[in-house]
């Protein structure tokens, strides 16, 4: 009996020299190393949290998915995350004595040249909506520090997990918009980011605060420069900061690239 108690323990004893690998401290982010081809929706899940989780543009996911302004999306749908396939054009038919079929084609009249002519003069409007007009803007945003602080932590596009600055404080510290844009997420649905919100300032640019307490801007609401939007908290972390991410064209940055120097 003895010898069967010291033979489990040796099988034991490696297992829990090895142990688990354990993720820094302060980052509890689940983004996947992969990008899978479909992403199925979750209860409380935007189009854009999920073209955020997956460094993608909502433009992107709409266009690829068939999804019309003001992109709404449900629980269990199925969402592409890469482009589909180009359909190829197809291919002259060669007969048997391997000459290519060439279709004759009409002879101009003098009623289809004048139409041509006409068609030619009319001058083709290049003007935006002025509803898109700053949305369609690539200049970056005026931006400004969302939060008071010390820079506990830098941008490392290196490192794993969520690729931002993490700032400190205290609980309640006031959490304000960076640049004026539009909420378009508002809720604690992406893994490891807490009470998150997420705020689009024109086509290319994002700016995402997470790990707060209270969230106060609402989904959809447009905010002002410096406005506030939450209160920093420790949600999703293990101490009181404001995660900040900008992200252009889906893609983070670092944001010190971008903020007036302190």
């Amino acid at each position: 009996m003895r010898w069967r108690v010291w033979l489990l323990l040796c099988c034991l004893l490696p297992a829990c020299a090895s142990g688990p690998v354990r993720a820094p401290v302060g980052d509890r982010s689940r983004q996947p190393l992969r990008v899978p081809a479909v992403h199925t929706v979750a209860q409380g899940e935007t189009l854009y949290s999920v073209a955020f989780l997956y460094g993608k543009t909502v433009e992107q996911l709409a266009a690829w998915n068939g999804i019309r302004k003001p992109y709404t999306i449900y629980r269990g749908q199925k969402i592409r995350l890469t482009a589909p396939r180009r359909k190829r054009h197809p291919v002259a038919h060669k007969p048997a004595s391997g000459k290519a079929v060439v279709r004759a084609s009409r002879p101009k009249t003098a009623s289809s040249a004048r139409v041509r002519r006409s068609q030619a003069k009319v001058p083709v409007s290049r003007t935006k909506p002025a509803s898109t007009a700053s949305l369609a803007r690539k200049n970056p945003p005026d931006w400004a520090w969302p939060a008071r602080g010390k820079l506990i932590r830098r941008f490392d596009a290196r490192a794993g997990g969520k690729k931002g600055i993490n700032i400190a404080g205290k609980p309640g510290t006031p959490v304000r918009a960076a640049a004026a844009g539009k909420v378009v997420y508002a809720g604690s649905g992406l893994s490891g980011y807490g009470r998150l919100i997420i705020i689009k300032h024109n086509k290319d640019f994002l700016s995402a605060y997470a790990h707060n307490r209270k969230l106060i801007a609402r989904e959809g609401q447009w905010v002002r420069k410096g406005e506030l939007i939450a209160r920093m908290g420790r949600s999703a972390t293990d101490r009181t900061e404001l995660h900040f991410e900008i992200r252009k064209k889906g893609r983070p940055v670092d944001p010190l690239r971008y903020l007036p120097k302190r």
